[in-house]
């Protein structure tokens, strides 16, 4: 990417568009464009169109989608497969009809079936069942994958498709009952340690184990990869490396300061035991991760107590 290059970030108020955002202007980016889903509704295929004839950007970052943990996306089905649909399918049309240089469209390790073996590899893309709860967020996810290879076949477009492993950083999401594990582990032991609570209790048995990788390093590796990148199919985004619920947890208290217990329920269920990315291919491609997971729960902490608490 030229550094006069116009540049397009879709979903920069996002905790992975913010990301992004601050990478490229810290490596001397300055012709960024933004708007924010009150600007320009991407569900809006005129309102796209239109942005897309004024602006002409010359490359992508497409962030944008809706979100939310597991209850919002078995609540929320239509809206999750609606929404995300049109959303990915009138930026990336758009930018085939104005000319984009190149797209990164960016998905989720949702898409992998559920009983995939582990490490999830990306040959394993619809080899099996999905997870009920969030299948139309990840039908959605696949089809924009499948939509960036087809425009590739079909008209030489170069865009790209990365999947991260679960994020957490800068300005995530605390929501008490919509946020993901890390996030809500940290809000739940800063309010148990602010009102002296005795215990704090967990869903499960703390044995499943979850990969996270830091927004930052996200950005960092998306950044890499529009540099570097331009194949069909897909790419994961991670550390490589897991940790389980208990051992987060206790993690997370240590980093918090929280004096009290940690009670596991296990009459509640536990999830999938494992979701670990393969990072190979990545790796292959010169890329690494940076930030370990005590730095990056540190730095995420200090965020929430400056944001939020």
């Amino acid at each position: 990417m030229e550094k006069s290059a116009k540049i397009y970030v879709a979903g920069h108020n996002g905790m992975v568009g913010s990301a992004i955002l601050r990478k490229l202007k810290s490596e001397g980016f300055t012709n960024l464009i933004t708007r924010s889903s009150k600007e320009l509704d991407l569900r809006n295929e005129q309102a796209v169109r239109e942005f897309f004839i004024a602006e002409k950007p010359d490359y992508v970052f497409l962030a944008a989608a809706k979100v939310g943990g597991i209850v919002a996306n078995n609540t929320y089905r239509a809206e999750f497969l609606y929404d995300n649909l049109q959303i990915q399918n009138n930026v990336i049309h758009n930018s085939h009809l104005n000319g984009v240089k190149k797209l990164m469209f960016l998905g989720s390790s949702c898409i992998y079936p559920k009983m995939a073996p582990q490490p999830l590899k990306e040959e394993y893309l619809l080899t099996g069942l999905l997870e009920e709860t969030n299948e139309p967020y990840a039908i959605a996810k696949i089809a924009g994958i499948k939509m960036c290879d087809a425009y590739r076949s079909q008209y030489g477009c170069n865009y790209i498709s990365v999947m991260p492993t679960n994020l957490y950083g800068y300005n995530d999401n605390y929501h008490p009952e919509n946020s993901h594990v890390l996030p809500a582990l940290i809000r739940r032991f800063h309010e148990a340690k602010i009102n002296d609570a005795l215990s704090v209790t967990i869903w499960g048995t703390g044995t499943p184990m979850r990969e996270f990788l830091f927004a930052d390093d996200l950005a960092d590796a998306c950044f890499y990869l529009m540099q570097n990148y331009n194949e069909p199919n897909l790419i994961n985004i991670g550390t490589g490396k897991d940790i389980t619920i208990k051992d987060l947890a206790y993690l997370i208290k240590h980093i918090v300061d929280y004096k009290g217990e940690i009670n596991f329920d296990t009459s509640k269920p536990d999830g999938t035991p494992r979701k670990l990315m393969d990072v190979s291919k990545l790796h292959a491609k010169g890329w690494t991760h940076k930030i370990e997971l005590e730095e990056g729960i540190k730095l995420a902490y200090k965020d929430f107590l400056e944001k939020y608490a």
